[in-house]
């Protein structure tokens, strides 16, 4: 039987190369991204890995094999470890508020971890694995010479986001596994909208808060 996580990169195919042509992560790639933008999108950024590394801690408290709850709150830790150093290298404002996208996102999250356990796992998979293939067709586009994002492409070439998407996938495909048809696909539509949710955030620092209904349908 294929993957299920085949079938659902598949599936979810359209939306990730529709992310691949925002004008963020266009501008991104060139350089010409304007400075109060991109500092948008570390703010939220911030916001958005705080409720994530919860979610991901709850996720691990739910999962039935010890080595995978050990691999989850791996990744929680190292969410925390990454907030602190968007602070320390990009000064995000510390006052700014969640934007529309921003808490729509989280708050899919928080209500999927309480979930089937393997639709919770899934719904955490795009923020790993579309964001890797992301930034890799990015750091494949970019020019890099002259530009200011520069250090934070070039992040994007590091194993350890290979590693760490490579172990959560493999994590959802047990879960598929060893669920029923029926769960299956709800982790399918479950990782599509999540992809969706991704695209928007994206969207939506790139107009600073608005986002386009469109990029949901």
């Amino acid at each position: 039987m294929e993957k299920w996580s085949n079938l659902a990169w598949h599936a979810a195919l359209p939306e990730i190369e529709r992310i691949k042509h925002l004008p963020f992560l266009r501008e991104l790639a060139d350089g010409t991204l304007p400075d109060d933008i991109f500092r948008f999108y570390i703010s939220q950024d911030r916001l958005y890995l705080d409720d994530y590394t919860r979610v991901l801690a709850h996720i691990a408290s739910r999962l039935p094999d010890m080595a995978d709850v050990e691999t989850f709150l791996a990744f929680a830790v190292d969410g925390v470890a990454v907030e602190k150093s968007l602070h320390a290298t990009y000064n995000p404002d510390m006052q700014m508020r969640k934007s529309g996208a921003c808490e729509f996102y989280t708050s899919f999250l928080k209500a999927r971890s309480h979930d089937d356990i393997a639709v919770a796992a899934a719904s955490i998979l795009p923020c790993f694995w579309v964001y890797l293939e992301v930034g890799k067709y990015i750091l494949s586009t970019a020019r890099l010479e002259g530009n200011p994002y520069r250090a934070w492409i070039e992040t994007y070439s590091d194993p350890a986001f290979d590693l760490g998407t490579a172990r959560a996938i493999d994590v959802c495909d047990r879960l598929a596994a060893a669920t029923t048809v029926t769960v299956r696909r709800l982790m399918t539509d479950t990782f599509i909208e999540a992809t969706r949710l991704e695209a928007l955030f994206w969207h939506s620092a790139y107009h600073k808060g608005t986002a386009d209904p469109n990029l949901l349908i």
